[in-house]
C-alpha cells in the first residue's frame, strides 16, 4: 500500500504580518470551532465531496489506495485552537482513512504555547512543531508585525520538549527590514543554540500581495519599506546560512531547509517528490495522479459550502505530460539529492544526455549515476538550468 500525506489549512491568524501574501484573516475565535466542524466534515465526505468536485475516477482510486502517514495542520496560525478542535481533525482522519501516522506537524507562533496546550499536542499524536520563529532580533520582530518577540521563542522551546515534543522546526527570513549582517549572524548563531531539528531559510519576497510588497512596488515608507537590506545582502545572507547551518550539523536537503539527520520534513518530501496528498479546509491544495485541485480560498465561503454538503473545491487542473515533465524538474531540483535522471527519460521519452553533459562541463549540474543534481554552490543558478533542461527535452521529444 502507498503513503499518502494529509494537509490541513487553518487560516487564522491574530495579526497580518507586513511581509504575508497568504490568504489568512485575523477573525473572531468564536469562528474556530464551525471552522473545525467543517474540515471534520469534509474529510468524513470526502469520497462524495471530492467526486462533485470533478476529480475523477483514477486519481479517487489512486487516493483511496493509499495510508496517511504524514499529516500537516499549518496556515495561518493553527496554535491558535483549543486541542480539542485539532483532535477532531485528525479523529476524523483517524476515522475516515487507514492511518499509520509516522509525522504529524503542527504550525505554532512561540507567544501562543504554553504547558497545557502543548501536553494536549502531544497526547493527540502531534511529534512535530514548527515554529514562525522568522527572527530573534526584536526590532526586527516589531517591523515585520510579528506578535513574538526573542524571549517567547526561549521559553517556547523547553515547554515543548518537556511535553514530549520531538523535532522542532525553525523558520527564519532572510531580507527582513532593519535585517543587517550582524542581526543575521545573531539570529542563526541563537537558533542554532536552541538546537531544533530542523531549520528553514526563506528569502524574503516582494510582491503585491503583501502590505510590505505593495509599499516597495509603490516606493513607499511605511512597514519600513526603506529598510529592507539588498538583494546582494540576501544572497550573502543565504550563503552564511549555508556555511553556519552545516558546519553545525545540519544537511540541506532542499534549497530552503536544513536537518539533523533523519529529521527531513517527510511530508515536505512529498510535494518536491510529486507523491499524492490531500487538502482540506479554506485554500487547501490537493495533488494525485494527474490532477492538482484547491478549495476556495474564503474561509467563510468554505464553511458555508460544506455546511450545505457542496464541495468547496474552485479550480481542477488536469496535468497534460508536458506540465508534468515541467513539474518534475522544478520540484525535483529543489532537493539536494536531485531527480533521477534515467527514470524521467524513460518515463517521458526524453533523452537528456548531451544537455546535461554540456552544463556538467560548465560546472552548473552534477551527475552521480542516474542521479542529477545542482551542486550545493549553484542552487541560485536552478532556474536557469531547469529552463535548459526543458528546451532540450522539447527538442528531443
Amino acid at each position: 500500500m502507498g503513503k499518502l500525506g494529509v494537509y490541513i489549512q487553518v487560516p487564522f491568524c491574530q495579526t497580518k504580518c507586513t511581509y504575508c501574501n497568504f490568504h489568512t484573516g485575523v477573525v473572531s475565535p468564536g469562528r474556530f470551532a464551525p471552522y473545525a466542524a467543517a474540515v471534520s466534515r469534509e474529510i468524513a465526505n470526502h469520497r462524495r465531496l471530492l467526486g462533485s468536485g470533478g476529480i475523477t475516477g483514477s486519481t479517487l482510486s489512486e487516493v483511496h489506495g493509499h495510508s496517511v502517514d504524514t499529516v500537516y495542520i499549518g496556515g495561518g496560525t493553527p496554535s491558535l485552537l483549543e486541542p480539542e478542535l485539532l483532535v477532531t481533525m485528525l479523529e476524523a482522519l483517524r476515522c475516515n482513512f487507514q492511518c499509520a501516522f509516522e509525522e504529524v506537524t503542527l504550525e505554532a507562533d512561540p507567544e501562543t504555547i504554553d504547558a497545557e496546550k502543548s501536553l494536549a499536542w502531544a497526547a493527540a499524536g502531534f511529534n512535530r512543531v514548527s515554529f514562525g520563529t522568522q527572527s530573534f532580533i526584536d526590532e526586527e520582530l516589531k517591523a515585520a508585525g510579528r506578535m513574538h518577540r526573542r524571549e517567547d521563542i526561549y521559553r517556547a522551546v523547553p515547554i515543548l520538549r518537556a511535553a514530549g515534543i520531538r523535532s522542532i522546526s525553525f523558520d527564519l527570513i532572510a531580507g527582513l527590514p532593519k535585517q543587517t549582517d550582524a542581526s543575521w549572524r545573531q539570529s542563526l548563531s541563537e537558533a542554532i543554540a536552541l538546537g531544533p531539528e530542523h531549520i528553514s531559510i526563506y528569502m524574503m519576497e516582494i510582491d503585491e500581495g503583501s502590505r510590505l510588497g505593495l509599499e516597495v512596488l509603490q516606493s513607499g515608507s511605511r512597514y519600513s519599506a526603506r529598510d529592507l537590506p539588498s538583494e546582494e545582502s540576501m544572497a550573502e545572507f543565504y550563503e552564511l546560512a549555508q556555511a553556519e547551518l552545516q558546519s553545525a550539523g545540519y544537511g540541506q536537503y532542499e534549497i530552503s531547509n536544513w536537518a539533523k539527520p533523519g529529521f527531513e520534513s517527510r511530508h515536505n518530501l512529498k510535494y518536491w517528490r510529486r507523491e499524492p496528498y490531500l487538502g482540506f479546509g479554506a485554500g487547501a491544495h490537493s495533488f494525485a495522479g494527474t490532477q492538482r485541485w484547491a478549495n476556495r480560498h474564503d474561509a467563510a465561503a468554505y464553511v458555508a459550502a460544506i455546511s450545505e454538503g457542496k464541495s468547496a473545491i474552485e479550480s481542477v487542473d488536469t496535468l497534460t505530460v508536458a506540465l508534468a515533465l515541467e513539474e518534475e524538474f522544478f520540484l525535483g531540483m529543489r532537493q539536494l539529492s536531485g531527480i533521477d535522471l534515467g527514470r524521467i527519460e524513460r518515463q517521458y521519452g526524453v533523452s537528456l544526455s548531451e544537455k546535461v553533459d554540456e552544463l556538467a562541463s560548465r560546472g552548473m549540474v552534477e551527475k552521480d549515476g542516474e542521479m542529477l543534481r545542482l551542486p550545493a554552490g549553484k542552487l541560485s543558478i536552478s532556474n536557469e538550468v531547469i529552463v535548459e533542461l526543458l528546451r532540450s527535452a522539447q527538442i528531443a521529444a
